[in-house]
């Protein structure tokens, strides 16, 4: 590639990478300058930075139970789809069965099908089970993930079936063949659908808003939804609530970034 080609894909990486840093710049800018709102002058450095609009979340509202609950579903919703996606995913790709690619095809497309459309069925579903206003009712529906089963079903069609045949000429089952052989193969797929099953829960807004009613059992983003008044809104504090609500997610995507990559790039590959 010729310099000046070079210099104008550098110069638009750069402004992309300018772009889509400012709003969270911003944002944290805006949580430590005090009373500031829509109508202040926009200033990169604040005058006089305070951390008042954390104090003042944390004192006149219950956010350390709200970033707990939402904590507490993310990683259960995560731990859920791991098991059932990779149980499903080794049923598809190692226990072939008759009419599996159909039955694979039709089970992806309810991908297609939005949660809107859904969700007069499920809270009617969810309050005839009584669970209604719970943290088991916000949970039962993302049980399992149609993505993650066939992000590890790519991932565990690439591991060569030799391996299977070895293990099972020195007795193992399919349990130990899924437990030793198959699942520390596709660590880099796990990892991915880690980040997205923990960032799908902890971003979810609508199903919680309908199924939670009691201030201490809501989640992050309705409690932040919460915080913007009919008349007016304290940004500083409603961005300090969305600093903290970023920060899990820029640590756990730092922590998986490189398995990330990695994981989605193999599944790419037959």
């Amino acid at each position: 590639m010729r310099k000046p080609a070079v210099l104008t894909l550098t110069i638009v990486v750069a402004v992309g990478a300018v772009a889509m840093f400012f709003p969270f710049l911003w944002t944290l800018v805006t949580s430590v300058s005090s009373g500031a709102g829509l109508s202040a002058t926009p200033q990169l450095i604040p005058a006089d930075p305070s951390l008042d609009a954390y104090g003042e979340l944390f004192d006149n509202t219950p956010f350390l139970q709200v970033v707990l609950n939402s904590l507490g579903l993310a990683v259960a919703t995560t731990l859920a789809q791991l098991t059932t996606s990779a149980l499903a995913a080794y049923a598809f790709s190692r226990l072939p069965f008759r009419g599996s690619n159909l039955v694979f095809g039709i089970y992806l497309a309810t991908m297609m099908i939005p949660i809107q459309v859904l969700i007069v069925p499920l809270f009617v579903e969810i309050k005839t089970l009584g669970l209604l206003n719970t943290h088991l009712g916000v949970l039962l529906p993302g049980i399992a993930s149609a993505f993650g089963v066939f992000l590890l079903r790519q991932a565990m069609s690439a591991v060569p079936r030799e391996l299977d045949e070895a293990a099972t000429i020195d007795g193992a089952g399919h349990f130990r063949i899924f437990g030793t052989i198959v699942l520390p193969l596709i660590g880099p797929a796990l990892a991915t659908l880690t980040v997205f099953a923990f960032m799908s829960s902890w971003n979810s807004f609508l199903w919680p808003l309908i199924v939670l009613r009691t201030p201490e059992l809501q989640t992050l983003p309705i409690a932040l939804a919460g915080l913007q008044g009919q008349y007016t809104t304290e940004w500083d504090v409603l961005m300090a609530g969305s600093v903290i609500s970023v920060l899990p997610m820029v640590a756990i995507y730092v922590f998986a970034q490189r398995f990330v990559i990695q994981g989605v790039a193999n599944t790419g590959i037959k």
